[in-house]
């Protein structure tokens, strides 16, 4: 009898958390998990403090915080380390921070003197507050993960665009082409075109500044074909709106565009309204705003991934399982 209680005290416990980043993100993957979400306390003091206490035993547990970075990005970067420091210090046996969108992954090298490595320094800061392990989506590049000294689960969203577009017909169509936005994008237009049966193209493009850039020329055949562009993420719209607009005047009959971020910030929202973007395809990392135009926009949830793998590091099982080897995109 006292051997089965000890077992029974030492059966593992998982439990999911979630801050304010994207709280309906997190009762998705609750409910793939068949599990509920643990109660916590949050609040921001008066004077803009974050504030978190676990209002359950989180003692033995591993403790999965779902915390996307949005907007207000900083306090909710600073929820998610009070949340992580708060697990540590009521005894975590393991502490999972669940990242779909890791803020400042886009300043992640120095291009001007006196720069920050600002991805690096978010990954120090998540390192110390007591994280053990991290799981992100498409981060915007690779190198990041080289940023953390313990383990880094890089998912990817590209086998649900792959079942999307196979759905809306496009595997295999002789007027079909995969298009990478400039050539940092190449690798993953690939991958895609891979999937799809199609030949890809690349946009060639000067960039003059932060969310400003020119498209030089095409390469590779666009016209008369129905065009997928595949990036990482949506800031402002304007760089992808001027592809479009190049793609257009190169004779595409239709453009389509993909990313598993979408940001959509500034007047991102009426830029693509206005655009000669047919549909825009992003995944739920982040939540769309309300009461701005998106009737073009189409979003698809990447709730099973993120449950299957959260499942898979509960259970010491294998993370490249869930994508069939295939989630290391860089």
């Amino acid at each position: 009898m006292q051997n089965g209680h000890i077992a029974q005290i030492m059966e593992k416990r998982l439990m999911l958390f979630s801050g304010w980043g994207y709280p309906e993100l997190a009762e998705r993957i609750a409910d793939r998990l068949d599990v509920d979400l643990g109660r916590v306390q949050l609040e921001r003091f008066p004077n803009g403090e974050m504030y978190a206490r676990y209002e359950e035993s989180v003692r033995g547990a591993d403790v999965f915080i779902v915390q996307s970075l949005y907007e207000p990005v900083n306090d909710n970067l600073m929820q998610l380390l009070v949340m992580i420091d708060a697990a540590q210090r009521a005894s975590a046996t393991r502490i999972v921070a669940v990242i779909p969108w890791y803020a400042y992954s886009r300043q992640d090298r120095k291009t001007k003197p006196r720069e920050p490595i600002s991805a690096r320094l978010v990954a120090n800061m998540i390192a110390a507050a007591g994280a053990d392990r991290v799981m992100v989506m498409d981060l915007h590049v690779g190198q990041i993960e080289g940023f953390f000294s313990f383990p880094v689960d890089h998912l990817t969203a590209m086998h649900t665009f792959v079942d999307y577009f196979v759905e809306a017909g496009f595997r295999d169509a002789p007027d079909a082409v995969v298009v990478a936005p400039d050539t940092g994008e190449a690798k993953l237009a690939s991958r895609l075109a891979d999937h799809l049966g199609l030949p890809w193209a690349i946009l060639n493009k000067l960039r003059r500044s932060a969310g400003q850039s020119e498209v030089t020329h095409v390469i590779g055949e666009v016209r008369d074909r129905r065009a997928i562009m595949i990036d990482d993420v949506i800031a402002t719209g304007g760089t992808l709106v001027g592809a479009a607009e190049r793609l257009m005047e190169e004779g595409a009959a239709e453009v389509y565009a993909a990313a598993t971020h979408g940001e959509f910030s500034g007047a991102a929202h009426d830029r693509i309204e206005a655009s000669p973007i047919k549909e825009v395809v992003v995944t739920d990392t982040l939540p769309l705003k309300a009461h701005e135009p998106g009737n073009k926009i189409k979003t698809l949830t990447i709730a099973p991934i993120l449950a299957s793998t959260i499942r898979n590091v509960f259970m010491d099982d294998s993370v490249s399982g869930v994508f069939a080897g295939e989630n290391q995109l860089f």
